[in-house]
């Protein structure tokens, strides 16, 4: 029993919710213990630690009214399956093996469907793997949000089918809205007066030229600009995602940046109906704008910075 002796002080020194103040520490203790015992019996081959769990527990509590028993709490709660997240969020193998092979292994059954390719379902599984079980800069892994109300599996397939329905919106062509983000991606005015001056008389050309040249990249070019820039995910996360490492995510990022530089100045010409001589003169000007422009186009609209260059 020395292995869990204090477990009555971590759970309160970590509870988020008022506790009732008479609380029997004797009593909790042992409430506590039991949770461990038997959540652990459910997953012999995962060793976590029972401050780690209590802690987990503690820290997830729901709100219920001021000075609620506890015991009722912890019966509303699937302890076995939080006790498996939390094995899972601290990174032991032996949890990630049991999540995959119980949970994650049983999403394509559940998602698949006629508006659902195959290649897209692959990819919905393989993100919210990574979703639910990587550490980011942004935060722990999105699994560490399951508290315990309801089965795992429910949860996890409702995440599963928030990221496939932002994969779906992915594919779509550009709408609208990509208008707004362009409209947002040019320097304010009054930072260069002479530059205001020529982006307000070409603005429209402006705007039609950067989006033509969006929708002219090829399918997966604006599905992978969208997931990084819009749905914010990680290079690591798509290197995992797309199974490769993550400088060849940068150089895939860089590449269909310069299609879109590049495609702009050429339709812009175009569209102006300058002279080579007036337009090199345009570019002059615009030219080192432009570039931080089409970086911005889908990433500063979002609160994104640029993508790293390759090694």
């Amino acid at each position: 029993m020395a292995q869990v002796h204090g477990l009555a002080a971590t759970f309160l020194a970590h509870a988020k919710v008022r506790i009732v103040p008479s609380v029997d520490t004797t009593a909790l203790e042992g409430l506590l213990v039991h949770a461990w015992e038997t959540s652990r019996a459910r997953w012999p081959a995962v060793e976590l630690p029972s401050e780690s769990f209590v802690t987990h527990i503690a820290e997830r509590l729901p709100k219920e009214q001021p000075d609620s028993p506890l015991e009722p709490i912890l019966a509303q709660l699937s302890l076995a399956e939080l006790y498996l997240a939390c094995a899972c969020v601290r990174g032991l193998p032996a949890a990630i093996e049991l999540l995959e092979r119980n949970y994650l292994a049983k999403l394509p059954k559940l998602l698949r469907g006629p508006k659902l390719s195959e290649a897209l379902l692959d990819d919905v599984c393989q993100l919210t793997r990574v979703k639910l079980l990587v550490t980011t800069p942004e935060g722990p892994p999105k699994l560490a949000e399951y508290a315990g109300r309801g089965a795992l599996m429910s949860w996890v397939h409702v995440a599963a089918t928030r990221f496939a329905i932002k994969l779906q919106g992915a594919e779509k062509p550009s709408s609208d809205e990509d208008m707004d983000d362009i409209e947002k991606m040019i320097p304010a005015p009054g930072l260069d007066a002479e530059l205001d001056l020529m982006k307000r008389r070409y603005h429209a050309d402006f705007r039609q030229a950067v989006n033509e040249a969006f929708r002219a990249l090829s399918a997966d070019e604006r599905y992978l600009l969208r997931l990084y820039f819009v749905d914010q995910l990680s290079m690591y996360e798509l290197a995992e995602l797309f199974r490769v490492n993550q400088s060849t995510v940068s150089r895939w990022l860089k590449s269909a940046r310069q299609s879109i530089y590049e495609e702009t100045r050429h339709r812009l010409q175009e569209r102006l109906g300058l002279s080579p001589r007036d337009f090199q003169s345009f570019l002059a000007m615009l030219d080192s704008k432009l570039e931080l422009s089409i970086s911005q186009l889908l990433g500063e609209a979002h609160g994104v910075p640029p993508a790293p260059k390759p090694d």
